[in-house]
């Protein structure tokens, strides 16, 4: 593992890469609105993801290294994604991915059409389509301006995912959707009603990894 300080126009955060033994791809990673990429459910993210051989590439937004609660611009934001896939591709031979939770992931989207940035694939991991008091698909406007192919993992109990509007965005999109088995946004699930053996995080990793391959086997 990898720790070093990056440099996101005037401010100087923190960033981890974690290279997976056998690399098939990589993923710049971008953290959600409410905590930074030391978070435990990135931390999972990541461990399952380097068993399934994709190395993960994390990062502070500069408003979270600033210990501030008010999250960044979209300019602000998509810069720091940007920065951090430029600095990944120093220390990686990728194939490049994009993603990130909930607010992380919305931003990767923004960043790849507002920077028209160049990578395989795009990873969301509890996109925040609506909040609770705005229930409607304006969130995924611009997404449809995306050329490269995407991932939703939204969890059957997330609030801010409403399946019916999430199946339609994902449909027009042409996108690939999957549920996690009675999660809600933040990956908490109902043990006693969950048919899944596994943990939620496998379930993740291996939705993803099985994306990566099909990417990787059309590119």
């Amino acid at each position: 593992m990898e720790e070093f300080r990056l440099k996101i126009g005037e401010a100087d955060v923190s960033a981890v890469f974690q290279q997976a033994e056998s690399t098939k791809a990589t993923i710049v990673f971008a953290h959600g609105a409410g905590a930074g990429m030391r978070h435990s459910t990135l931390e999972s993210i990541a461990s399952v993801l380097l068993s399934h051989d994709i190395s993960m590439y994390r990062f502070n937004f500069p408003y979270m290294e600033a210990g501030k609660n008010r999250v960044d611009s979209n300019p602000v934001a998509c810069e720091a994604i940007a920065t951090a896939l430029n600095d990944a591709r120093s220390r990686s031979d990728g194939p490049f991915f994009l993603g990130g939770h909930s607010f992380g992931g919305r931003m990767a989207s923004h960043a790849v059409v507002d920077l028209e940035l160049a990578i395989s694939g795009l990873i969301f991991c509890s996109f925040p389509l609506h909040t609770a008091k705005r229930v409607n698909t304006s969130r995924a406007d611009h997404m449809d301006q995306i050329q490269v192919p995407m991932l939703f993992l939204s969890g059957t109990r997330d609030s801010m995912a409403t399946p019916d509007l999430m199946n339609e965005v994902v449909q027009k999109l042409g996108a690939n959707l999957h549920w996690l088995d009675t999660a809600d946004h933040g990956y908490k699930v109902l043990k006693r009603t969950r048919k899944r053996e596994d943990d939620v995080f496998s379930e993740m990793g291996g939705y993803i990894s099985a994306f990566v391959d099909s990417v990787l086997a059309e590119s």
